[in-house]
């Protein structure tokens, strides 16, 4: 009896909680359904007609869009392989005992701590500048010509930009793994002569897995909504090259003032992440089962 009244209890001390997130995620989430629906322009605002579909049809046939939704992919499958590759070495050499680990621990994690408008502005200006930019200065001292990263790469420095961010985060994560690795089975192989190239692809590595599922699910979640580095830097050019999805939306609602299409491109975003994230985590139960 006192079992359930407590669970009773509970449930309605969270009651309050779970209506205001239901509130302040369902009626944006309706806001945008409506707006899509209808042929809404922030410079006519009395005007509202309803077009049914047609402003998906003109979002998904838009040649700027398949060209963001390509450029999405690669900026997070290439932030993704930067991070995870990066946070495994990072995360082997942060758990080696050397002098002032504690203090390499914190410099290497302070990255991730930094607003992305301010490394953003950090990476254009101090250091991809092909002017006064660090890397300017390099490749003068090299005899080089310098590089306008910005204007002949700019996917590519937005991914550097935003790998930069998402490394230490990732190293994190995988060092809490690599510290939680039964140290017997690396004293067992040592035993039995295995190197230390053996010791971490066939012990370490498997270990990781879990980890590695779990960094991928959640750093994907957050790049399908890389904004502000694109803002800061390229504002998503030149053209779009550096355009996605986000980015995309907004452009269509706040610059050309086209709410009803930028809601259409809102909702198509949302499938497409609420796809990514089910089997992302269909994966991470296949990992967690095997």
């Amino acid at each position: 009896m006192a079992t359930t009244q407590s669970r009773t209890l509970a449930r309605m001390m969270l009651f309050p909680s779970v209506i205001l997130l239901l509130g302040w995620m369902i009626v944006p989430l309706c806001m945008t359904l409506y707006f899509s629906f209808v042929d809404y322009n922030l410079l006519i605002p009395g005007e509202r007609e309803f077009v049914g579909f047609l402003n998906y049809e003109f979002f998904l046939t838009d040649p700027a869009f398949f060209e963001s939704f390509f450029n999405t992919l690669y900026l997070v499958t290439g932030v993704l392989a930067i991070t995870i590759c990066g946070g495994i070495g990072l995360a082997v050499l942060l758990d080696q005992a050397i002098w002032g680990r504690n203090y390499v621990r914190i410099m290497v994690l302070a990255p991730f701590f930094v607003m992305p408008t301010v490394s953003a502005l950090v990476w254009k200006n101090m250091l991809m500048n092909p002017v006064n930019g660090l890397f300017a200065h390099f490749a003068l001292w090299l005899g080089l010509d310098p590089i306008d990263f910005f204007a002949q790469m700019p996917l590519f420095s937005i991914i550097i930009i935003v790998s930069w961010q998402w490394l230490p985060f990732a190293a994190l994560i995988l060092l809490t793994a690599i510290q939680s690795l039964d140290r017997e089975q690396l004293e067992a192989a040592d035993l039995d002569g295995a190197g230390p190239f053996s010791k971490f692809f066939y012990i370490v590595l498997p270990h990781l897995s879990r980890a590695v599922t779990a960094v991928i699910l959640i750093e994907t979640i957050f790049l399908l909504s890389i904004f502000a580095e694109i803002l800061v830097t390229t504002s998503g050019g030149p053209g779009y090259a550096s355009t996605n999805i986000t980015y995309l939306i907004y452009t269509q609602s706040l610059l050309q003032f086209d709410v009803g299409g930028g809601s259409a491109g809102g909702i198509v975003a949302v499938i497409i992440a609420n796809i990514v994230a089910i089997f992302l985590m269909r994966l991470i139960g296949k990992n967690l089962e095997g």
